[in-house]
């Protein structure tokens, strides 16, 4: 599964990639996740608050830590 999380690398940033590495590894579901920082690029994918979180070419998350729950449903 292909993961993208967007953010200029603040710590809500680096905790919502670290729960969602977490809830893979608990899964069992193999994920890439590419981080990006660029605010261009952020802003081409129409994100306009971060994280962000976009799961096979579809935005899921926008703004604050999303919740384990919501991670989870992603990943099944």
């Amino acid at each position: 599964m292909e993961i993208t999380v967007f953010g200029k690398g603040c710590s809500r940033c680096e905790s919502t990639i670290h729960r969602i590495e977490r809830e893979a590894v608990e899964l069992g579901v193999p994920v890439t996740i590419h981080k990006i920082t660029d605010e261009i690029e952020i802003i081409q994918n129409g994100i306009m608050t971060t994280p962000a979180v976009k799961i096979d070419g579809k935005i899921v998350h926008s703004g604050g830590i999303p919740s384990i729950e919501a991670v989870q449903s992603w990943l099944t």
